[in-house]
């Protein structure tokens, strides 16, 4: 079977296309199969997007959403904060694709770089912000390794917003965040979701 965070060049195509209303903006996108969410924006990917761009303050420098799917999330956070640069990272490579022209059909290009990544591998640089979704279905290894990595890509003061449902893991992660950078907070819960937050203090 197929998942998400896998690549299977050889699945068929059934592309979809849709408005979706985030942060602000009415935004376009064009899924497919083989893509995480492919029919709508996903209930965790909406309220972490709204509890980031709901922040008074957030760490200045680029932003990184890891693990980016097609795109809705970075592209979201693009479109309302026209001054960030935001890298969108995925090892799916149909759904950056996807990602990419959605990009443009967003007019988010400039901002935008699209990076074939397994967690961080393949990521170069410091970050102001990251955000993650992360997938769930690839297994807690791979989704510690998102967040355990993550201090090491993050600016001094920089943050990390991750979102998780409860009943998939929330409260271990909120505790394996708590390790990596000292201390960690739930600053949103909304329908069995958590957003987890944590900033870099330290170089």
């Amino acid at each position: 079977m197929n998942q998400y965070f896998t690549n299977d060049p050889d699945l068929a195509h059934q592309e979809r296309t849709f408005n979706f209303d985030l942060g602000g903006h009415t935004l376009h996108f064009t899924s497919d199969n083989g893509v995480f969410s492919k029919h709508t924006i996903d209930f965790g990917s909406r309220v972490l997007i709204e509890a980031v761009l709901n922040r008074e303050v957030l760490a200045a420098g680029p932003m990184l959403d890891l693990g980016c799917g097609y795109g809705p999330i970075g592209i979201a956070l693009a479109k309302a904060l026209p001054n960030r640069q935001v890298t969108m990272s995925d090892v799916n490579e149909r759904a950056l694709a996807l990602a990419k022209r959605n990009a443009e059909a967003n007019e988010v290009t400039s901002q935008t770089t699209i990076v074939e990544s397994s967690v961080y591998d393949a990521v170069t640089g410091k970050f102001g912000v990251i955000v993650t979704n992360p997938p769930v279905r690839a297994g807690k290894d791979v989704v510690s390794a998102m967040l355990s990595g993550a201090k090491a890509h993050l600016t001094v003061g920089g943050e990390i917003f991750v979102v998780l449902q409860k009943k998939q893991g929330a409260p271990s992660a909120k505790k394996l965040l708590a390790t990596t950078f000292g201390d960690a907070e739930v600053i949103k819960k909304d329908g069995g979701y958590y957003i987890l937050h944590a900033v870099n203090e330290e170089a």
